[in-house]
């Protein structure tokens, strides 16, 4: 029996025990659909550079799928990859060996995830593909060698350095594909395993639910746009299922889905962003204010985290806010911490210094307006309501009405009285008041039709039509539309993207979300409005409570005032398409995760 023979046994047989200890750990139809579309990515990555000789951007993927999701995953994505991509470029004696070896990269990636933490730099996963790449190419050395006539130790360092250049060129290679899109491809990953470990328990009917699966590619280019415009066309089928499975199970009208169930790296970004008293500032390491600790309040709460969850020292963002008390003046002040400590589960009522709830209406005007302002008369009304005021309370109707008489002729809404022209920022107030008022009709719709209007055509909404596009703006108008029942994945102006998919192309690598294409102030004030948005959450935000299973273990949160139907993703436009205006081919692989991620919905 040849040493060539006995070796390829042993490989087909250690192959046979890694799938059946694979197959025994049960893994879900979801996690298996994960495993076969990062199987056909990673194939199709490598059939795509077959061009460049041990340039394969196949061993970054298999290794980071490994960090994502562990031995088991990983392991399948390498092995499957392997034999996949052999389809185009031809099977043979090496194929087993070549599962094996990125068999080997996956767990390779699963052994390191947790010595690099669960948030690695780039430089650290490059460094891990580069690791991953070499135990790669000792693998297929050690193929080489049993295929020699001569078996001796010598023998097999002829081989590793005949191989030498070849070898140096793959770990090179590796090591640049992790460099340039591994992160974010753990990110996206990331937010895949935790969608996959959600659990819900029925709840009587309640408000609108789900959310919005979202994902982001940053930094691909060149060659790598080539890739992820093969993955996504190769897996145009996976994304057609998708999205017919997501259409029928949507609601039929309006955007019922709100309520996002995790925004894992924004709130990490607000968690490392937390001063020691509990508060925010407007970005890390600035002292805390009353602004910001009430919005990031609102936002941790809108994605599904208790804010008192957090803290500092032993502080919390509600110790802060109460600390801030007596900073408080006028009504918008009122209104925002009125809003924050319904957020976080405390009573609106509940502050040092007097009841803020009392001190709002004493601000009220004789014609129901508060201040004779749109923007303090709206955020009245939601802070009233989350007070627990009825829609047809005295207070919530009489300012409902002079909002309505507000109308600028374009429909829209500005800060002030009418007459001082329209904004999208009060405009999606405005609109989040009237349905908290309860208040439908011609005045919602042309409001619902100035947005429309203002759309630009990268997706996303400046504070004033013509203006750049910003990233508070648009969350104004994102959540003015939730709360009208509009289908925001629809609002899509001459083929652009839509609103949310503006606000994710801003997310930061850190977690936060920029102001803008060019700028990146505030950013922890820009990230806590923009959240709310995400979640596919309108103001009020209730507060978060503890969903817990049988056994008694905390398994998720989720928003007081969301629906307890699991998630329903909304599928694009068109079922299987990217979105029109994604040409850019950097674009592609976003446009299959989020595809996939429809898939995954329960």
């Amino acid at each position: 029996m040849s040493w060539q023979l006995v070796s390829f046994g042993l490989v087909l047989g250690a192959l046979a025990v890694a799938f059946w200890w694979y197959e025994r750990s049960r893994p879900s139809a979801r996690l298996l659909a994960v495993v076969a579309t990062l199987a056909a990515l990673a194939a199709l990555g490598r059939d795509a550079f077959v061009a460049i000789p041990d340039v394969k951007p196949i061993t970054a993927i298999v290794l980071v799928s490994g960090l994502a999701f562990g031995a088991g995953p990983g392991f399948a994505v390498g092995a499957i990859s392997g034999l996949a991509s052999n389809i185009l470029l031809g099977q043979g004696p090496w194929t087993p060996w070549q599962m094996l070896g990125w068999g080997l990269v996956g767990l390779i990636g699963a052994a390191l995830s947790r010595p690099l933490g669960p948030r690695p730099s780039r430089l650290r996963i490059a460094l891990a593909c580069a690791v991953g790449a070499e135990a790669f190419n000792l693998v297929m050395d050690l193929s080489s060698w049993t295929a020699a006539g001569n078996h001796s130790f010598a023998a097999f360092g002829v081989v590793v350095g005949s191989a030498l250049v070849f070898d140096l060129t793959h770990v090179v290679a590796s090591f640049a594909f992790g460099l340039a899109f591994g992160a974010a491809l753990l990110r996206m990953l990331g937010r895949i395993q935790a969608r996959l470990h959600v659990r819900w328990e029925e709840r009587p009917p309640g408000a609108v639910t789900a959310t919005s699966a979202r994902s982001a590619v940053r930094g691909l280019g060149g060659p790598l746009a080539v890739l992820a415009v093969a993955a996504a066309a190769g897996l145009g089928a996976l994304g057609t299922a998708a999205g017919a499975r997501a259409s029928a199970a949507r609601p039929a009208a309006g955007l019922a889905d709100a309520g996002r169930v995790l925004l894992a790296h924004e709130v990490a970004y607000l968690a490392g962003a937390q001063n020691r008293d509990g508060g925010f500032g407007a970005a890390p390491g600035n002292g805390s204010s009353e602004l910001y600790s009430a919005w990031a309040a609102i936002g941790l709460a809108a994605a599904g985290r208790n804010p008192l969850s957090l803290s500092r020292d032993g502080n919390t963002v509600l110790d802060a806010i109460r600390r801030e008390a007596s900073s408080l003046h006028g009504a918008g002040d009122l209104e925002r911490t009125i809003l924050a400590l319904r957020a976080a589960g405390a009573s609106p009522r509940s502050l040092p210094g007097g009841d803020p709830v009392a001190r709002l209406l004493r601000l009220r005007s004789r014609d129901g307006s508060f201040g004779g302002l749109v923007n303090q008369s709206a955020f009245a009304i939601l802070a009233l309501r989350a007070a627990g005021y009825a829609p047809r309370s005295p207070a919530v109707a009489a300012a409902a009405s002079w909002l309505e008489r507000q109308r600028e002729a374009d429909g829209g809404f500005g800060f002030a009285a009418r007459g001082g022209g329209s904004d999208v920022d009060d405009t999606g107030a405005v609109l989040q008041a009237l349905v908290g008022a309860g208040r439908r009709g011609p005045v919602m719709a042309g409001a619902v039709s100035y947005l429309r209007h203002a759309q630009n055509l990268d997706g996303g909404y400046p504070q004033q039509p013509g203006g750049t596009s910003n990233a508070q703006s648009t969350a104004f108008a994102i959540q003015g539309l939730i709360a009208a029942g509009r289908d925001v994945e629809a609002v899509r102006r001459a083929g652009s993207r839509s609103p949310r998919g503006y606000l994710e192309s801003l997310l930061a690598p850190d977690g936060s979300v920029r102001y803008s294409r060019t700028g990146a102030q505030t950013p922890v004030w820009v990230t806590t409005q923009a959240m709310a948005a995400l979640a596919g959450r309108s103001l009020p935000v209730g507060p978060v409570r503890a969903v817990r299973i049988a056994a008694g273990v905390p398994v998720t949160r989720v928003p007081a005032r969301a629906s307890r139907r699991p998630a329903v993703r909304r599928a694009p436009t068109t079922a299987g398409a990217p979105p029109p205006g994604l040409r850019a081919g950097t674009r592609a692989l976003m446009v299959l995760l989020r595809d996939l991620l429809g898939f995954l919905e329960p």
